[in-house]
C-alpha cells in the first residue's frame, strides 16, 4: 500500500482554497484539480466513480457478503479555508516529536510552541506534520480525504475484508458553507454516513452550531472635515458604534462549549460607506434566533439615530444543529464509539464549535455525524496533524465498515 503520509502530502500540494465571493460551484476552478485527481485515483483502484458538474466525487464499492446490510458512506471536503493561503504549501515533517518548540522555517522567529498550544504535548514521540509558517497546511480536510482514500485502497487490495455497500463522497466549498447545497443524497446511495472532518484524535460529534451570516452596509455622508459639523456621517464610526451594541461577552474569544457568539470577520470602509461581515453561532435554536433578532434590533437603532437607510442588514441562515436529525439513529454514534475503541482510541463525544457538511446532509435525510481527522489549529499557519492520528482515523473507517456488516 502507498503510505498514508505520501498520499496526504500529495493532496496538500494542490491549492484548493474556496472563494466565498464566487457564485459558481465549485467556487474556485482550482478545486477541480484535486477532484479530478481523486476520481482518477479511484478509477486506478478499480472503484466505480463519478465526478459531476457541481464538483461532487461519488464512488461506490459493492458488498462482498451475502446478507443485506445498510450502505455506509464516508465524506470529506477538498477545499481549504479562505482565512489563509493554501498555495505552495511546504509541509514540515517532525519525526519523534520531543515536546519542544517547533520552528516554522518559512518565517524567521515563528514557532509552534507548547506554551501557546498545550495539545502539542499529547503527541510527544509521534510524527507531526506542520506548516512552514507561510500558509495553512490543509489537514482540514485533506487529512480526511487521505484517510478515506487509504481505507479504500485497503479494501480493494484485501478482497478477504468483508464489507457491505460502501459509499465515498468528496465535496467542494465546505469552508464557505456551500459544500452540499447540490449534493444528491439519493444518488449517493448511503443509508448512513460519516464526515471525516473533526479535529484531535477521538473527537466524535453529532451536535453543531446553528449558523447564520450577517452583512452590514453602512451608508455615511462625507463632507470636507473643515465644514463637517452637523453634516458628516462617518460610516466607519457608525459601524463601530453598531458593533459596540453587540454583547462583548458573546465574542468567540470569550466563549466555549455550548456558548454561542457574534464574530466580526471582515471590515472594509471609508467615511462615505463601510461594510462589516459577521458570523452568528449558537447550538440552542432559540438562542440562535434571539441573536439574529438582536442584530436586527441594533440595526434598527442605528437607523433611528442616523436616518433610515444608514444601516442595511443582510442576514442569511447557513446550517442548523444536526442533533435533532442524528439522535433518532443513535446506533450510528454507538458504532462510531465501538470502532474507535477497537482501534485503541478513547472517544470524546462533544459539540462541534463549527459546522460540517454532515449538518446539511443530516437535514437532507442522510444522518451524518462527524469523526476526527486528526488535525489541530485549523485555518491558519499554526495548523498541524500527527501522522499517527491519521492512521487511527483510517483504521476507524475500516472498523465501522466491519461493524455495519453485523446485525
Amino acid at each position: 500500500m502507498e503510505k498514508l503520509l505520501n498520499r496526504f502530502l500529495r493532496y496538500v500540494s494542490v491549492d484548493t482554497q474556496s472563494n466565498e465571493e464566487s457564485e459558481t460551484q465549485p467556487s474556485a476552478a482550482k478545486e477541480w484539480d484535486l477532484l479530478k485527481l481523486l476520481k482518477a485515483e479511484l478509477e486506478e483502484m478499480g472503484v466505480e466513480v463519478n465526478l459531476d458538474e457541481y464538483g461532487y466525487v461519488m464512488a461506490s464499492i459493492p458488498s462482498n457478503i451475502g446478507t443485506e446490510v445498510p450502505a455506509v458512506g464516508f465524506i470529506a471536503h477538498v477545499d481549504t479555508a479562505p482565512d489563509a493561503s493554501g498555495k505552495d504549501v511546504k509541509p514540515q515533517i517532525i519525526p519523534d516529536y520531543d515536546g519542544g518548540a517547533i520552528p516554522l522555517k518559512g518565517v524567521p522567529g515563528l514557532q509552534l510552541k507548547p506554551e501557546e498550544f498545550p495539545e502539542l504535548l499529547h503527541f510527544k514521540g509521534q510524527t507531526l506534520i506542520t506548516t512552514d509558517g507561510t500558509t495553512l497546511l490543509g489537514a482540514d480536510d485533506k487529512a480526511g480525504v487521505a484517510e478515506i482514500m487509504n481505507a479504500v485502497q485497503y479494501i480493494t487490495e484485501h478482497p478477504e475484508f468483508k464489507h457491505g455497500p460502501v459509499k465515498i463522497g468528496f465535496t467542494p466549498d465546505e469552508e464557505i458553507g456551500r459544500g452540499v447545497v447540490k449534493f444528491d443524497v439519493s444518488r449517493f446511495g448511503a443509508d448512513y454516513a460519516y464526515t471525516m472532518d473533526g479535529g484531535e484524535i477521538g473527537e466524535l460529534e453529532f451536535e453543531n452550531f446553528n449558523a447564520a451570516s450577517a452583512k452590514l452596509h453602512i451608508q455615511g455622508r462625507n463632507v470636507h472635515p473643515g465644514n463637517a459639523k452637523g453634516k458628516m456621517k462617518n460610516a466607519i464610526l457608525i459601524g463601530q458604534e453598531l458593533n459596540s451594541l453587540l454583547p462583548v461577552e458573546q465574542r468567540p474569544e470569550y466563549t466555549e462549549g455550548y456558548e454561542g457568539f457574534f464574530h466580526i470577520i471582515s471590515f472594509k470602509g471609508t467615511v462615505e460607506e463601510a461594510d462589516f461581515g459577521y458570523i452568528i453561532r449558537d447550538h440552542d435554536r432559540s438562542k440562535f434566533e434571539a441573536k439574529k433578532a438582536l442584530i436586527r434590533q441594533v440595526t434598527d437603532f442605528i437607523n433611528a439615530k442616523y436616518g433610515e437607510g444608514t444601516a442595511t442588514l443582510t442576514l442569511k441562515d447557513q446550517y442548523y444543529n444536526m442533533r435533532e436529525q442524528v439522535e433518532p439513529h443513535y446506533h450510528i454514534i454507538e458504532k462510531a464509539v465501538k470502532a474507535m475503541e477497537m482501534a485503541g482510541v478513547k472517544p470524546k463525544i462533544q459539540p462541534i464549535r463549527g459546522g460540517t457538511d454532515g449538518a446539511n446532509l443530516s437535514f437532507k435525510g442522510l444522518p451524518c455525524p462527524n469523526i476526527f481527522a486528526g488535525g489541530l489549529n485549523f485555518h491558519g499557519k499554526m495548523e498541524y496533524v500527527p501522522l499517527e492520528s491519521m492512521e487511527k482515523a483510517s483504521e476507524v473507517i475500516l472498523n465501522l465498515i466491519s461493524l455495519f456488516t453485523q446485525p
